[in-house]
């Protein structure tokens, strides 16, 4: 079967990496150093995917913006303590290098800042798997299409031609704004009910399950 999508476009954190457990936990930490409620597990999992300033300005909504900063620099001391540990999901690799070899073009797009993310790639060796990449920092933050848009263009690539792969509503919505299809994966951040909601073509609850359906469909 001839192939559907040219550029495949990966999230990062809850698809590729398995980061939701120390995202959420930075984030209640960097509350907590700052004398704030502490967000429950749902809610400091439903701003994964969005950029830092945006996901904690919508943790804390009554914290003035004037402090955004400072609560971001608790963020950082707290992820940063345990990123070191984090691994990639069971299959990761070989599912990158299995759509590599069938000739997809891949790249990421996601929240974390370019300094954060190529200390990721560097930890975890996957910075050669990717022609491009995009992060919340350079570009405007998902739910807006701009990442994709720019890697389109960066890459020569028509939406039509471009699948989004990503665990959170943010990833899905930003493919949807940017005329693409998309997948969600359900063992990150974001529950199975509200990524339906986005309307992906399809949902995976594994990496195995995700390579089966884009050795069939992509």
């Amino acid at each position: 079967m001839p192939a559907q999508f040219d550029l495949i476009v990966f999230d990062w954190d809850g698809t590729l990496l398995d980061s939701a457990a120390a995202i959420v936990h930075a984030i209640q930490r960097a509350c907590e150093d700052l004398g704030l409620d502490t967000p429950d597990d749902r809610t400091a999992r439903s701003v994964i995917g969005l950029g830092l300033v945006d996901a904690l300005a919508r943790v804390v909504p009554e914290l003035p913006s004037s402090r955004h900063q400072e609560l971001a620099g608790r963020y950082r001391y707290h992820y940063l303590s345990r990123d070191h540990e984090l691994t990639l999901f069971d299959g990761v690799p070989a599912l990158l290098d299995d759509l590599s070899a069938r000739g997809h073009t891949l790249a990421v797009a996601t929240g974390k800042s370019r300094a954060g993310l190529d200390r990721a790639l560097g930890h975890t060796g996957l910075g050669s798997r990717f022609a491009a990449t995009r992060c919340a920092d350079e570009s405007v933050s998902k739910p807006a299409p701009d990442m994709v848009l720019e890697l389109m263009d960066e890459l020569s690539f028509d939406p039509a031609r471009t699948l989004v792969i990503g665990d959170t509503t943010h990833d899905l919505l930003m493919a949807r704004h940017a005329g693409c299809e998309s997948v969600a994966v359900t063992y990150g951040a974001h529950p199975l009910h509200e990524l339906l909601a986005a309307r992906p073509k399809a949902h995976c609850a594994s990496v195995d399950e995700l390579t089966a359906w884009l050795a069939c469909h992509a």
